[in-house]
């Protein structure tokens, strides 16, 4: 477990969505669920600029850091930055970090990172969309390099542009994301498949407004994980976002607290064995949703019963889901081999294209 609402200097404009108070709520959501016995809280630590620019280029980095000690501002219409943003950056990668290293060392089961600014869409040379450090894909790097395969299974409501194009040609990594479609960023189509070296390896769900539970535990079981195990990940890393919440402000899906304790073990499930999961905080707007997911899925991560809400079903979205499904059959059909070989036939489109 990592973070701490008293490392948080990252300053937003008055009334902005990302507020520092998301921290809080989403470690409040322990003592909702009756968790503070059973966590460790972790010191959190910086990231060095050399693990970061495993995703990022340094020229940006160095802008970036240069932004934020002249007084920073807006980066674009929705991200805005402060003077203590980049050395809260540096702790949020690094609280992923620390977290693997924790869990390599066994020091806990599963490991669950509050920090801010989110990071899953964060380019390479580009902050958008609240995020300015991928920090989901700082951590993936990371046990790529040393040898591991990693899953990176994005829950968000928004589709996690920054890290499918992190590693769209890298046969390292498999990103699984289901998202809402129409939304921000407009990337995350179905058809969105990998470069030529890892085609295979990013399979997106997009969903309608109003999708519910049921539907994304469909796509789950029936799609994406006969894909996660011919993968066969050594690692898990979740980028858990909390806003495809029906009572988020920012998006229109409709899961609720109990479907994050479903999504939270199917990703258990998908974890090779104990100490190969770490969540880490992505969206989530409505701080009492939030706090409640949060609770919901560290609960059903450690066994424990906590029911603040059922889950949801009945909603649009299973026609969405069954698209989805086809397109990675046909995939698979055209020899698709995992971990991402090229393949013959298929003509994948680009990032957003």
């Amino acid at each position: 477990m990592a973070g701490s609402p008293g490392l948080d200097r990252h300053q937003v404009q008055y009334g902005h969505p990302e507020r520092p108070s998301r921290v809080q709520a989403a470690l409040d959501g322990i003592e909702a669920a009756g968790l503070a016995d059973a966590v460790i809280f972790l010191e959190a630590r910086r990231a060095t600029e050399a693990e970061l620019a495993r995703v990022h280029r340094p020229s940006y980095l160095r802008a970036l850091r240069e932004f934020c000690a002249a007084g920073g501002g807006a980066l674009d219409p929705d991200t805005y930055v402060s003077e203590g943003t980049w050395d809260t950056a540096l702790l949020a990668a690094g609280g992923v970090l620390a977290a693997v290293d924790a869990l390599s060392r066994g020091i806990g089961d599963a490991a669950f990172v509050a920090a801010r600014p989110p990071g899953h869409h964060a380019l390479a040379d580009r902050a958008m969309g609240f995020c300015v450090v991928n920090n989901i894909a700082v951590a993936a790097a990371k046990l790529a390099d040393g040898g591991e395969r990693v899953l990176v299974l994005d829950w968000d409501v928004h589709h996690g542009n920054g890290t499918q194009s992190a590693f769209w040609n890298d046969a390292r990594v498999l990103y699984v994301s289901i998202h809402q479609s129409p939304l921000f960023p407009g990337t995350g189509r179905a058809e969105e498949i990998g470069g030529p070296n890892a085609r295979g390896l990013n399979l997106n769900v997009p969903l309608p407004p109003g999708a519910t539970g049921d539907v994304v535990a469909e796509a789950f079981d029936d799609d994406l994980a006969p894909a996660v195990d011919a993968f066969a990940p050594t690692w898990v890393l979740v980028s858990a976002g909390f806003d495809a919440h029906r009572a988020d402000p920012l998006a229109d899906l409709a899961l609720t607290s109990g479907d994050f304790a479903n999504l939270a073990r199917r990703a258990r499930e998908f974890a090779p064995g104990g100490g190969r999961l770490v969540l880490v905080l992505e969206g989530g707007y409505d701080l009492d949703a939030l706090r409640l997911s949060v609770g919901a899925s560290l609960a059903a991560l450690l066994g424990v019963r906590f029911e603040a809400e059922a889950a949801s079903s009945g909603g649009p979205g299973a026609e969405a889901a069954r698209r989805a499904r086809e397109v990675h059959r046909q995939l698979r059909e055209l020899g698709v081999d995992f971990p991402g070989g090229p393949t013959t036939g298929w003509a994948p489109p680009g990032p957003g294209e």
